[in-house]
């Protein structure tokens, strides 16, 4: 192999290694944000079922006036 190829490929597998590490910090960041995500979606649900809960006896479901 001629020495410029070997440059080529060494520059090639620096650049991949780098864009490798960028998207691995960037998944990393979105399992923190889904994390977050998922620990406010379970607190919210906590919240209804306690609201639903006080309000009593649920509203009947009845037909519109218009039918």
């Amino acid at each position: 192999m001629s020495e410029d190829r070997v440059i080529a490929l060494e520059e090639m597998v620096a650049h991949q290694a780098r864009t490798i590490d960028e998207l691995s910090d960037q998944l990393a960041e979105q399992w923190k944000t889904i994390d977050r995500m998922r620990r406010t979606l379970e607190r919210l649900s906590e919240r209804l079922i306690g609201l639903e809960e006080r309000t009593g006896e649920p509203t009947p479901v009845t037909k519109p006036p218009h039918y």
